[in-house]
């Protein structure tokens, strides 16, 4: 494995229940403020009815779309990209002239379709039709490559928590090889009832605001949003008369192959993850400024990451954003990778919201408790998901 060349991030966008652009956010979480309530997206159980982190504001820009009627997770996918064209100075007809993939990780996205389908198996006035149907019209890959004209290679991502870190990689490679000139790239995902309810069946649902690496976490909190990458070529940069945001300097990805939703305990997948993405980024430890860890809340996730960052990146400050979003699915690792190219930014990363009581059983490594001033070129932002996946990105500072 060698280092790679860097790729541009011309523009980012991002909708959380912290914020509806990425500047709201950002703003939200120095402010330490977060918003979890009950569910009003699906009937729950008021007696049963564990925080989530909803977007409840009225957020979706378009008055109409190519696609028609479409599901949530691609309507936060299509407001992230507006918010991320306008940040890199792009619009439509600028798409048009160029070869433009898209590379969307989602989990909701590919199943929400089916549940009005199976409450209503063999009832003729199924509106959602036969099952190919149901799957494109809930894909934001194709919706966002139908909205905008995209005529190049187009990807959906279906790997758990991992997935919008995945499409960020995949999509630099892309860029990289000479496939495209511009990726629309990231990841997106709705609160949806099955898998609130999954998660509260597998007894890793905090009943109260989550905890990251906290002695008292219980858990995770779900969440919904999107983030969005365009990623560029030097000379789309050039065309468009814009200068690079950030850039992707690594990225690397790896499988426990060890447990369909336990992370392995030595975590060497985690570390075979970080160590190729220093290596692809031409990095050494020293050189990252700060880790946005995975950081869920769930006792065993928390647990492990503590130890690998203590193990591989010793005193490199980190922190975890859940605690403002709730656990995005398919989105957080583009949400987390939006957050970590702001901070590098500013200068500084939030605290770690929930964390106040040390677990001695993570180590010496903890999360930061404050805003955090941070100095560097580099961050990391690393995701953990279900089936063992390990997805790791580098991100570096613009001009």
């Amino acid at each position: 494995m060698k280092p790679v060349t860097p790729v541009a991030i011309a523009g980012i966008g991002c909708i959380c229940s912290a914020g509806l652009t990425l500047k709201d956010s950002m703003q939200a979480l120095y402010r330490a403020q977060r918003r979890p309530g009950p569910p009003t997206a699906f009937a729950a159980n008021p007696a049963f009815a564990f925080p989530v982190f909803e977007i409840r504001e009225d957020f979706f820009p378009f008055q109409k779309i190519k696609a028609g009627n479409v599901f949530r997770t691609c309507k936060l996918a299509l407001t992230a990209v507006l918010e991320a064209m306008t940040d890199a100075g792009i619009d439509r007809e600028f798409f048009k002239r160029k070869r433009v993939g898209v590379c969307i990780g989602t989990n909701v996205g590919c199943c929400v379709n089916n549940e009005a389908f199976y409450l209503n198996q063999g009832a003729r006035d199924d509106l959602l039709g036969a099952p190919a149907n149901r799957f494109l019209v809930s894909n934001p890959t194709r919706v966002i490559a139908a909205e905008f004209d995209a005529d190049g290679p187009l990807q959906t991502v279906v790997n758990a928590c991992s997935a919008g870190s995945d499409a960020i990689g995949i999509a630099a490679a892309w860029i990289r090889a000479g496939v495209c000139d511009v990726v629309i790239a990231g990841g997106a995902d709705e609160l949806y009832q099955v898998t609130y309810t999954g998660f509260k069946s597998l007894l890793i649902y905090d009943d109260s605001p989550c905890k990251p690496f906290d002695a008292h976490r219980k858990g995770l909190n779900l969440g919904e949003g999107a983030a969005i990458f365009i990623l560029a070529t030097d000379e789309v940069l050039k065309e468009a008369g814009t200068s690079p945001r950030a850039f992707v300097l690594g990225y690397g990805s790896s499988t426990d192959a060890y447990h369909p939703t336990k992370t392995r305990p030595d975590g060497l997948g985690l570390k075979r993850a970080i160590q190729e993405a220093l290596t692809t980024g031409g990095l050494i430890p020293a050189e990252i400024a700060f880790v946005n860890a995975h950081g869920t809340g769930t006792w065993d996730n928390d647990l492990i990451e503590s130890r690998v960052l203590d193990e591989l990146l010793p005193g490199v400050p980190f922190s975890s954003t859940k605690g403002y979003t709730g656990h995005t699915l398919g989105a957080s690792g583009a949400i987390e990778a939006a957050f970590t190219v702001a901070c590098l930014e500013e200068g500084r990363i939030p605290a770690s919201a929930g964390f106040s009581a040390p677990d001695p059983q993570l180590g010496p490594a903890y999360p930061v408790r404050g805003n955090f001033s941070v100095s560097g070129r580099a961050a990391l932002s690393q995701t953990l998901a279900f089936g063992g996946n390990n997805a790791v990105l580098i991100l570096g500072r613009g001009a």
